[in-house]
């Protein structure tokens, strides 16, 4: 009866047009569009019930296809707060303990390190798994949820679970092992039968491992212009952390019905409750929304090529969601301005701007020109060997290895650092950002050639005058 009740709100407030102008946010996104570089972008607004959109680009540049409001587009981790939502409805029907150790749900964590973290813990980001053990649980997860869960409960987490906030997706890659134990019903049939198909959202589904040309197209960075990324297989294993594709429209509708302030998908106190501190270890973060402490609730999701937002002011009843179809580079073609940008006019918030690109686009030219500059020192190092191999004495054999030593250190910086600190592995940086991970690991190479290079020249030179001599 409550899901009846929830399509005919629903049904009722799409028929509603809003008389609000949209006329700052259309001249906001005329002047950042083509700052961001991204080929299209659909956005979606709410009011107390009234809802208005728009549109702007191709679903893939240069197709021709226009992007509309019914467009799907991968929403990446705006699906934590659909799984956290199923979890909820399980809560409500009886069959979940959010207090309870997730052991008592899933053998496979049975005896293992993570066997007592609590679903509430999982739900909020404190179960101690961090954002890189996550994100490395995304890679090589071909052999299904379930394999991929068990996996993640052979190892331990880096934190003590309920002592920090460390955002993971594998939190939610184990509650989509846990809604589908549960409920008997896989992932995907899960969230579109109680979810999506109760709230009317008829331009959205979910991962199925399958290749959907209905989906906008993700376009990432690459050196400042935007490439295609065509690929639009979806992944089944990583759904519940980033796999539901919807609409602008249909966020809006799920918004909407997530700030009504009644009981219909879940009750009104589950609403509440998943948009509110989680614990004291998460004060910003609630179940699969964060909170600005101020009463925002927001998600942002990114998949490869692709940048989203969902936001809300549930006490005001208002709301935004905006999709772009390209992912963010550093510095240059930035999406941040463009998302934030958009969902500050529509719900009247302050939005300073992302600061601080100046510094970004001379970082990464830097890591852009390095290796260039590195190969420009092998030429030089060969064109002027007579006097590199006239080195000697402490001070000639410090300018010669103290090189080698610095760009195996850039070397470890490049490679290892630099994405860890994204929580990312190069692997997963060269997904999203290949721009970028090209630059890092053509500076790590080229600086180490370059200084072994030079240590070649020198002591190839030695040894010929020391043939000479014999």
């Amino acid at each position: 009866m409550g899901r009846l009740l929830c399509l005919v709100i629903v049904m009722f407030a799409t028929a509603t047009q809003a008389s609000v102008s949209t006329e700052s946010i259309e001249s906001f996104v005329d002047a950042e569009m083509p700052v961001s570089g991204a080929p299209g972008l659909a956005y979606a607004v709410v009011d107390k019930g009234e809802f208005y959109s728009g549109e702007r680009g191709e679903v893939l540049l240069g197709s021709g296809r226009q992007v509309t409001a019914e467009t799907p587009f991968r929403l990446g981790s705006i699906s934590k707060s659909f799984t956290a939502l199923a979890v909820m409805q399980l809560v409500e029907a009886g069959e979940v303990d959010l207090d309870i150790g997730i052991s008592q749900y899933l053998h496979a964590f049975a005896d293992r390190p993570a066997g007592a973290v609590t679903i509430r813990q999982f739900l909020s980001h404190t179960s101690g798994y961090s954002t890189l053990q996550g994100n490395m649980a995304i890679a090589g997860n071909e052999n299904g949820l379930a394999l991929a869960v068990e996996k993640i409960a052979q190892s331990t987490p880096d934190h003590e679970p309920g002592a920090v906030w460390d955002y993971s997706n594998a939190n939610y890659m184990i509650l989509g092992a846990l809604i589908e134990t549960v409920s008997g019903k896989d992932y995907v049939s899960y969230i579109e039968a109680e979810i999506l198909e109760p709230l009317g959202m008829t331009h959205s589904f979910v991962a199925d491992g399958g290749s959907h040309d209905s989906i906008a197209v993700g376009h990432r960075p690459w050196f400042g212009a935007k490439r295609a990324h065509k690929s639009n297989t979806t992944d089944i294993v990583t759904a519940p952390a980033g796999g539901v594709i919807a609409s602008a429209s249909d966020v809006a509708l799920y918004l909407a019905v997530m700030m009504n302030g009644e009981s219909d998908i879940v009750s009104a106190e589950s609403k509440s409750e998943m948009m509110r501190p989680a614990s004291d270890a998460s004060p910003y973060y609630g179940f699969g929304w964060s909170l600005d402490g101020a009463g925002t609730a927001l998600h942002t999701g990114t998949s490869p090529g692709t940048e989203t937002l969902a936001i809300m002011v549930p006490a005001e009843r208002k709301g935004a969601v905006v999709l772009v179809n390209a992912g963010s580079g550093m510095g240059f073609g930035e999406t941040a301005d463009l998302l934030y940008g958009v969902s500050a006019r529509a719900l009247d918030i302050d939005y300073p701007g992302y600061q601080g690109r100046l510094s970004r686009q001379m970082l990464f030219v830097f890591l852009a020109l390095s290796p260039l500059l590195f190969i420009a020192g092998i030429i030089t190092a060969a064109l002027r060997r007579k006097g590199l191999r006239a080195k000697s004495g402490l001070a000639g054999a410090f300018s010669l290895w103290f090189p080698l030593l610095t760009t195996l250190a850039l070397a470890w910086t490049a490679l290892y650092l630099i994405p860890h600190l994204f929580g990312v592995s190069m692997a997963t940086l060269r997904v999203f950002s290949p721009d970028l991970a090209l630059a890092l690991i053509a500076t790590a190479v080229t600086g180490v050639i370059w200084a072994a290079f030079r240590l070649g020249v020198y002591y190839s030179g030695a040894s010929i005058a020391s043939d000479q001599r014999d």
